[in-house]
């Protein structure tokens, strides 16, 4: 189902002006004239919040605004939970969590949500977490997966140290990355590393999941 582009600058203009509660509504219409949760994530949300980031990239807005506008996302993501925690729980387990020294976290909290919506046990670390502490984890829970969001080009040099040290310590751990960095491209460096797969979007997981479970 399809969600005309005047609504998607309608939500925008609301995040922007930090009109919550009338963002939150137009939300809530969404689903309840039967929009998909992903449909209403990718094309709402995470492109508003895109936008916002090239605006705030070319000096056209504050950092106070950009913050803001990524609250209300993540208050209108929490609203909408109960709606995705599924009842049936599989065996498999992901971990989430952004490069280390990224604080947007919106973007993987998406991807956390398709997962539970798949059924997965996610564990979602959201951001400004050392890498060591990461690896740690994953020692702990022993995941069948791992999320990496990078939403600044300029941390792709430690998103690739990341992978480096994740291989070291989890040779053949798939390891799925995506994330606003991408948008003008270079995902092609990630085939240099074995068991990373690029997602362009929650669509691209969505159909991973539904023809590879579980995740090689």
């Amino acid at each position: 189902m399809m969600i005309d582009t005047d609504r998607q600058s309608a939500f925008l203009n609301a995040l922007l002006a930090g009109e919550r509660s009338f963002a939150s509504n137009m939300v809530a219409d969404l689903r309840n004239e039967g929009h998909a949760v992903d449909d209403i994530y990718e094309k709402v949300l995470k492109d508003s919040l895109y936008k916002i980031g090239e605006l705030w990239e070319n000096g056209r807005i504050g950092v106070a605004t950009e913050h803001l506008a990524s609250a209300i996302v993540q208050a209108i993501m929490n609203d909408l939970y109960p709606t995705i925690a599924a009842t049936r729980k599989q065996t498999q387990t992901v971990v989430l969590a952004c490069v280390e020294n990224e604080r947007h976290q919106v973007g993987i909290k998406m991807v956390s949500d398709v997962f539970e919506l798949a059924g997965w046990n996610t564990h979602f670390l959201g951001a400004g977490l050392p890498t060591e502490d990461l690896i740690r984890f994953m020692n702990s829970v022993k995941p069948q997966a791992l999320a990496l969001s990078i939403a600044l080009a300029f941390n792709m040099p430690t998103l690739e140290r990341m992978l480096q040290t994740i291989r070291q310590n989890f040779p053949t751990l798939p390891v799925l990355v995506g994330g606003q960095a991408f948008r003008m491209g270079g995902h092609e460096r990630l085939a240099t590393y074995s068991h990373v797969t690029y997602l362009a979007d929650l669509y691209a997981l969505e159909a991973l999941l539904a023809h590879q479970k579980p995740i090689r």
